[in-house]
């Protein structure tokens, strides 16, 4: 058994996610991916709370040290495979505002059937007048 591999990968979500759900997919994707190893059972780390998103630090073990670069790269796979299958989207403080917001960016095929994405709410000024917080 080689020492302890850890793959860090940041997952913006909303508040109404909870941790438990992020850690099981997480730790489903490891399962999944050939040449980690089952035991020590894999586990995640909460590593930070930043502005736009929280890390999370998956640690797995392999024996398959050499094959370091395949490994990633199923893993990374497994992981956008258990997010996607969730529905949760894998964001990054990178990813920019200029998308729609509504519209999610997990693939159509694993929306529930008739998924349509919600409107933007837009208020006309004359409305906020006169209400808490609103300038007008």
């Amino acid at each position: 058994m080689a020492g302890l591999w850890d793959q860090e990968q940041s997952v913006l979500h909303p508040p109404s996610l909870r941790n438990p759900l992020i850690h099981r997919l997480l730790i489903a994707a490891a399962k999944a991916t050939e040449g980690l190893d089952s035991d020590p059972v894999p586990f995640v780390l909460q590593t930070s709370l930043d502005d736009f998103y929280v890390s999370y630090e998956l640690n797995a073990y392999t024996a398959a040290a050499a094959e370091m670069p395949q490994l990633y790269s199923r893993l990374h796979q497994h992981i956008q495979d258990q997010f996607n299958k969730a529905g949760v989207e894998i964001m990054s403080p990178h990813y920019s505002a200029l998308r729609d917001g509504n519209t999610t960016a997990v693939p159509p095929v694993n929306l529930p059937k008739g998924y349509k994405a919600p409107g933007f709410r837009v208020q006309r000024f004359e409305e906020t007048r006169g209400r808490p917080g609103l300038k007008g």
